[in-house]
């Protein structure tokens, strides 16, 4: 969750309602990568931080093509 000390109730809103989008989308992709996988869903995620975290930095450290 993101910290703040801002008194604006409409920016601490955003920072819940994003920061909630986002967990949503995280966990609907670990799902769907899980059912893709699988065949079944498990509530041990497959998708984790370290696992983008790696491969962002294979893929960023890729060779440009062109």
């Amino acid at each position: 969750m993101t910290a703040t000390t801002s008194k604006d109730f409409a920016l601490r809103i955003f920072y819940f309602t994003s920061a909630c989008l986002l967990d949503s989308i995280w966990r609907a992709v670990d799902l769907l990568v899980q059912v893709e996988l699988t065949d079944e869903y498990e509530h041990s995620p497959i998708v984790t931080a370290d696992n983008t975290l790696t491969l962002v930095k294979k893929e960023s450290n890729r060779e440009n093509p062109c």
